[in-house]
């Protein structure tokens, strides 16, 4: 796919993860809107992105359906129509067992994690279809496959992101919609309580995943690598 003049939604895309993404996409000549759930940290995010392209922004928290369809219409309000969607917009309580973790905590994970992203692809879907295609990432993890202690609700949103992902991709291959799920190991952002740090510095960055990102999108039209597994090269030694 030719990334000019293409159109892309990146969700939880103010900071981390996401706002690599949205920017790698500016910088490929695509136009962006990014949301997030805190009014600062997206005020901050549009004036550094718009330095770099075009670039739309607004509040959203994916949890509830109604907001979710009015930022995909809202979208195609200003920027004219979706061609890329990036289901990025996640949240985990670590460290906490089951017996510990409170059930608005569980609710949360999977309705941000998991909910959040079927709202998404829900409402983007018929725009893609009325622009003859498009492509779909859902940013998932390595926890989705691979279970932890003190990780049941994250565990459990992403697992259930990977097979919902699987699903997809089978759906909608024919309308030429690809869907790829990308699965990180360790990431160096704030993400989880954790600190960017130059000791994390043997994690993945955020650039490397929107690297990935890029990348599919660059395949020819017959290829879709519909998962990725991406990890940290050299973790440090047990």
């Amino acid at each position: 796919m030719s990334l000019e003049g293409k159109t892309a939604i990146v969700t939880g895309g103010t900071k981390g993860i996401g706002f690599a993404i949205a920017e790698s996409l500016l910088k490929n000549g695509s136009k962006v809107f990014v949301c997030g759930r805190d009014k600062r940290d997206l005020n901050q995010a549009v004036e550094w992105l718009s330095k770099l392209g075009s670039v739309e922004g607004d509040l959203c928290d994916v949890r509830s359906e109604d907001q979710v369809r009015m930022l995909i219409a809202e979208c195609e309000r200003r920027l004219g129509g979706l061609d890329i969607l990036v289901n990025n917009a996640g949240i985990g309580y670590f460290n906490k067992t089951v017996e510990n973790l409170s059930g608005d905590e569980f609710r949360q994970t999977l309705e941000t994690n998991l909910n959040g992203v079927f709202y998404a692809c829900h409402y983007a879907i018929p725009l893609m279809k009325k622009r003859g295609g498009g492509y779909i990432f859902n940013i998932s993890s390595l926890a989705g496959q691979n279970a932890h202690p003190k990780m049941a609700a994250y565990n459990a949103s992403k697992f259930g992101l990977n097979g919902f992902s699987e699903a997809l991709m089978q759906e909608v291959r024919q309308d030429n919609i690809k869907v790829s799920y990308i699965c990180p190991g360790s990431v160096n952002t704030a993400f989880g309580g954790d600190t960017p740090s130059n000791a994390n510095a043997w994690q993945l960055q955020p650039a490397d995943i929107a690297q990935v990102v890029i990348s599919l999108l660059e395949m020819p039209e017959r290829a879709l690598p519909s998962k990725v597994e991406i990890r940290p090269s050299k973790p440090p030694a047990r």
